[in-house]
């Protein structure tokens, strides 16, 4: 580490937003393989929260400091070689520590950043679509024309799963609350948007495919949902547990997986070693980048903060009413305020 230092945002203690502290930090250096970014903007993710709770501590050699997902220049190149130089807009998937005006990172984990998006709206696309590339298009293997229930549609990951099931020509489904959630879904490519709160989504996915139910399905929410979710899942069918933001525990209907012949798998990505998240960059750069850089593919809806209202940032988030994503904007970004 240098002697220099740069300003970050700390966890005091496991707690609410208020536990988020500006400081000063030490400046990161770019060890064999690694890059050091200079930070235009941070995304704000549902691990960064249950990090804060004390609910998800960073792995051993990650940065303690909160943050997976930043876009920025590249200000250090480590040994060993690496496509890309000093100077280079990227965006890239930390390990931790993107709440700061520097932070290092694997080189693998960096990509370019999409031609047409501005450093705030790059800082919307690692965590999500890192997440969705594993999930949905790696391990569930989503082919075109098949059918996606996609919990959660108007949040980062949702409205990022919506798009990266157009790429593949499926139809979308999308569950979320509220008429302006509804349009958003709707907006980012969802053929049927389901209000969760007033409607079964199991009936209506039943309804929209002819009683043959969703090839693959994205869940955040858990609970009571998982046996929901068998029940609209088709024949041969795979669910894809994300996260369980409604209850860890959960009772399922064990015939029906059996009868269905349905996968039901879980997935995080944070742990997931820095070889496995380098193939994901690769497989993402071939398969979404033109998209990204056409108008095939809609740019989020995002709400800013500057970084050292990352406590603000985290109070929105917990509001649980926002939609789309909540970017930090460090004092090197020159993007307009949301």
């Amino acid at each position: 580490m240098s002697e220099q230092t740069m300003r970050a945002i700390a966890i005091d203690q496991p707690g609410g937003p208020e536990v988020l502290t500006p400081h000063d930090a030490p400046m990161p250096y770019a060890y064999e393989g690694e890059l050091v970014i200079k930070v235009h903007a941070a995304g704000v993710n549902r691990p960064d929260i249950l990090q804060r709770m004390g609910a998800y501590p960073p792995p051993k050699d990650a940065s303690p400091l909160p943050g997976l997902e930043v876009a920025g220049v590249v200000a250090q190149v480590g040994r060993g070689g690496t496509k890309f130089k000093q100077g280079d807009q990227v965006i890239a998937l930390c390990n931790g520590g993107g709440y700061a005006e520097y932070v290092s990172v694997p080189a693998g984990q960096a990509l370019p950043l999409p031609k047409g998006w501005s450093m705030t709206q790059g800082a919307a696309l690692p965590e999500t679509l890192f997440t969705v590339q594993q999930t949905l298009i790696d391990r569930a293997q989503l082919r075109d024309g098949q059918t996606v229930l996609i919990h959660g549609g108007a949040g980062g990951i949702g409205a990022a799963a919506i798009q990266m099931a157009r790429l593949k020509n499926c139809f979308v489904i999308a569950t979320a609350s509220g008429d302006e959630k509804l349009d958003y879904v709707r907006s980012v490519g969802a053929d049927l948007a389901i209000n969760y709160l007033t409607e079964d989504f199991v009936e209506k996915t039943k309804i929209a495919t002819d009683g043959q139910g969703a090839d693959v399905i994205l869940d955040i929410i858990g609970s009571d949902y998982v046996d929901r979710n068998i029940r609209a899942a088709a024949m041969d069918g795979t669910i894809v547990q994300l996260a369980n933001l409604g209850g860890r525990e959960a009772t399922i209907t064990m015939g029906l997986i059996v009868a269905k012949r349905l996968t039901l798998f879980g997935s995080t990505l944070r742990a997931q070693p820095n070889q496995v998240k380098a193939r994901i960059a690769d497989n993402l750069h071939t398969q979404a980048w033109p998209a990204l850089e056409s108008t095939q593919f809609i740019k989020p809806r995002i709400t800013t903060f500057a970084l050292e209202e990352a406590s603000k940032a985290h109070a929105a988030m917990d509001a649980g009413d926002h939609y789309g994503k909540i970017i930090l904007q460090t004092a090197f970004n020159q993007d307009a305020h949301s």
